[in-house]
């Protein structure tokens, strides 16, 4: 595999496992948003993209894809949705395909003819995001008092023995 092919599936296989978006993963790889889809349906088919995929989903089995999401809302950037609102006209289809507008709620055109734009609250993205981590070390410190418990367990019957 060429070197640009495997940056590309490096590239593909990151985003894909925090934005679990085929097409998105495919464009932010590099992808033109005509091809990404099918592009990106091709390289799932492959075994080394699947491994890949299974490698990241390891390393980062601690932050699930809710966990992504919301660390994307609470810290993203809001530099896309601004431009939008300010742009004197409608940007073309393609710019506004290449926009990163996942921390916006809803568009709506006001009487007017401007826009308004409004974004996914961080304050609730990050109390949502404490709660699932503090879960999650919850999760940690009932398994190891189990495996304390267990552990004292086995080696008061290895002592009996």
């Amino acid at each position: 595999m060429n070197r640009n092919l495997k940056t590309k599936l490096d590239s593909f296989c990151c985003n894909y496992v925090l934005l679990g978006s085929v097409e998105e993963a495919a464009v932010r790889a590099g992808f033109p948003r005509e091809n990404a889809l099918s592009e990106g349906v091709g390289l799932l088919k492959t075994e080394e993209c699947r491994q890949r995929i299974a490698q990241l989903r390891d390393i980062l089995s601690d932050s699930s894809s809710v966990a992504a999401g919301l660390k994307r809302l609470a810290f993203g950037s809001c530099a896309d949705a601004v431009y939008l609102v300010f742009a004197d006209e409608l940007p073309p289809a393609e710019v506004i395909g290449r926009l990163d507008l996942f921390n916006v709620s809803e568009i709506k055109r006001v009487k007017g003819g401007g826009v308004e734009v409004k974004l996914f609250d961080r304050m609730k993205a990050l109390e949502k995001l404490f709660e699932l981590e503090n879960a999650f070390s919850d999760r940690t410190k009932a398994e190891s008092l189990i495996k304390a418990l267990t552990a004292d367990e086995e080696g008061e019957s290895l002592d009996d023995n």
